[in-house]
């Protein structure tokens, strides 16, 4: 069973559990791009980190063949059989989290060591947070989505929430 705890608020950020939407790992060579296209109903972006979005769905490149899809709950992508591919759902695999606020980078910044101004709204890139595989969006100037394996959820989450606590404290 899945709690989702409310989205707690403190220091100009917020931060959310998000509802699930169905997730898919999808690895093709990347000459047969564009006939997985037509089958998802969205581009599939060429360059690592690149995001397209079209009819509810939205595709993430993390890799020369390999993209995330996001979808509404229920929905499958229909693939061409005869199109050499790998899909993977893996809805249930994975809990995403928004942060939002004008100090967002700086909560994230708590776990991630990139330079998070150097991810520009629209993009997106696998990465580690407090050691631990993620998926972080940037959505929007000041807001982000960092996806981790359920299994890393609650500590993910305690590291966020104690990160807010100083950022609300001042330190």
């Amino acid at each position: 069973m899945t709690v989702h705890l409310p989205p707690l608020a403190e220091a100009g950020v917020t931060l959310t559990e998000l509802p699930p939407a169905a997730r898919f790992s999808l690895r093709l060579r990347p000459a047969n791009r564009k006939a997985a296209a037509k089958g998802l109903g969205v581009a599939l972006p060429e360059r690592v980190g690149g995001i397209a979005e079209g009819k509810g769905r939205r595709a993430l490149c993390l890799g020369p063949d390999e993209w995330q899809i996001d979808a509404a709950p229920g929905d499958t992508p229909d693939l061409p059989a005869d199109l050499p591919h790998a899909l993977v759902e893996i809805t249930d695999r994975e809990i995403t989290f928004r942060i939002e606020g004008p100090r967002a980078m700086e909560l994230l910044s708590i776990g991630i060591a990139r330079d998070l101004r150097r991810l520009v709204p629209g993009t997106g890139c696998r990465t580690a947070f407090d050691g631990i595989s993620a998926v972080l969006v940037r959505e929007g100037e000041v807001a982000f989505t960092l996806a981790v394996w359920r299994s890393f959820a609650p500590h993910v989450r305690g590291v966020l929430e104690v990160g807010l606590r100083e950022l609300a404290s001042g330190l």
